[in-house]
């Protein structure tokens, strides 16, 4: 049954499947059938783009980044391959792929009886973030029990995560009601939340660096298809520095800055085909909410304690301008800080273009403070790097052995994006060790979280909006735009 279920997903593909989802869910919010049928059309629309997009520039992009490593001379032993690779592993192994079919179930069943106020199956595609952990516990341990825990575990502390930044989430990206739910890229609603005092007491929030603020400074030098094509000269020339002499080098310099220029410009308008297939499903949440609570609909939904959210593909905010604009100026930061890090074995490659996916709940939890972004990154990211190298023989093997193939030449292999995950790390070896005592305090700190969410929901998103109006850039949009 397993291996048909496979066969059919593989068969449609997520712009196929995802889209079909999508028009169930909105007939079952009653939302008319023409408007639904558009819905559905719009996502897989824009899941083919997104798709088109990163897979033309990601090869683009890894030369650059390798033609900078090989500029070092410094070689580290594990490699960055891309997450693709883990994705085919995890609906390859037999865990990963029972998780699929049954936490899909479970993902019904926690948001029905009230665990979590985030409906997950509508972005069920990502469920491969959940299901990667435990097909590397599996090949570590061969404890099929423990192994689904580790996804079903690794489930639920991220949608308590996804509900505790979803009010931040959708006020920032401007899509009522909506909020991303990837294992992958949600943990870093941790540091964003923890360090952003330190930050405002380092004066970070008075910094104005946001894409409206390089606008108004810079005119058409702020504006992101510019910045785009100057963040590429300078990425061009760090991964040509050994080569400045030659034509070649700048005629690959200046297409480089072209081609970051297109991603800056294209990518925000399929990002605004891709929520419209959330947009009207949003609405009519909000609609339905102020029907059932008898509400009027100037009350703030804050308080609402039976507010609830869809969840959306994190590819709705990848083309807002402060998020492409931090992740691209990620890159060249994360390769020398690769370099640079004492006792680091990773080297990222290809994930690094899914830098801005990765930066998505920072971003709206600073309210687009690209300092703020940048500094979290390299904190985050750095303890991520240390993360990976000590999963890179344990991931390597799994995806071996589980269907993915190995580049020539390459040793041990890795995901940024998927395995360069402090917290991740730190559950993973709690439920590896099968020591009863780390799984129980993995699950007892869960427990005390969720109670917490669930008895002070309004206070926390009050709070997170009062930080995010901190940034000198939101009062002066406050200012200018009161109905905000």
């Amino acid at each position: 049954m397993l291996n048909n279920i496979h066969t059919f997903f593989n068969a449609f593909g997520a712009t196929v499947i995802v889209p079909v989802m999508i028009f169930i869910i909105a007939l079952f919010l009653k939302v008319k059938p023409k408007k639904a049928m558009m819905c559905a059309l719009y996502a897989g629309v824009g899941l083919t783009g997104f798709s088109w997009i990163i897979n033309e520039f990601t090869p683009v992009v890894t030369k650059i980044v390798r033609q900078m490593v090989d500029n070092t001379g410094i070689k580290l032993p594990i490699v960055d391959i891309g997450w693709q690779a883990g994705s085919l592993a995890s609906f390859g192994s037999p865990v990963g792929l029972t998780f699929f079919v049954f936490g899909l179930i479970a993902e019904f069943i926690l948001f029905a009886v009230g665990v979590t106020k985030v409906f997950m199956p509508s972005n069920l595609w990502n469920n491969f973030g959940f299901m990667i952990w435990g097909t590397l516990a599996f090949y570590v341990t061969h404890n099929w029990w423990i192994s689904l825990g580790l996804s079903f575990f690794m489930l639920l502390y991220t949608l308590l995560l996804a509900e505790i930044q979803a009010d931040r989430w959708s006020r920032y990206y401007k899509i009522e009601n909506t909020t991303v739910c990837a294992a992958q890229n949600i943990v870093q609603t941790v540091p964003a939340i923890l360090l952003d005092p330190l930050w405002n007491m380092l004066g970070f929030n008075k910094a104005n660096l946001t894409p409206a603020a390089f606008k108004n400074k810079f005119g058409v030098f702020g504006e992101p298809t510019t910045l785009g094509a100057i963040l590429g000269i300078v990425i061009g020339i760090l991964g040509n520095l050994k080569d400045l002499a030659t034509i070649k080098a700048w005629g690959q310099i200046f297409q480089f800055a072209i081609q970051l220029s297109a991603v800056m410009t294209i990518f925000p308008l399929v990002t605004n085909v891709f929520s419209k297939a959330f947009t009207p499903l949003a609405k009519q949440i909000d609609q339905t909410r102020k029907q059932n609570a008898n509400q009027q609909p100037e009350v703030d939904p804050v308080h609402d304690k039976k507010r609830w959210f869809l969840a959306v593909d994190d590819g709705v905010g990848y083309g807002e301008s402060a998020t492409i604009i931090s992740g691209i100026i990620l890159i060249p930061i994360m390769v020398v800080i690769a370099f640079l890090l004492p006792g680091n074995k990773t080297l990222p490659v290809v994930d690094l273009i899914s830098l801005p996916f990765m930066v998505e709940s920072i971003v709206a939890i600073t309210d687009g403070n690209i300092l703020k972004v940048i500094a979290n990154g390299v904190i985050w990211f750095s303890l991520g790097l240390y993360a990976a190298s000590w999963l890179g023989s344990i991931y390597t093997g799994a995806i071996s052995q589980y269907g993915a193939a190995i580049p020539a030449g390459i040793v041990l292999v890795t995901s940024f994006n998927l395995m360069a995950r402090p917290l991740n790390a730190l559950v993973f070896a709690a439920f590896i060790s099968q020591n009863p005592l780390w799984i129980s305090l993995c699950i007892i700190v869960y427990l005390v979280l969720l109670y917490i969410l669930r008895k002070y929901r309004s206070q926390i998103w009050i709070y997170l909006n009062k930080m995010a109006a901190k940034n000198v850039h939101a009062k002066e949009d406050l200012k200018s735009s009161p109905k905000d």
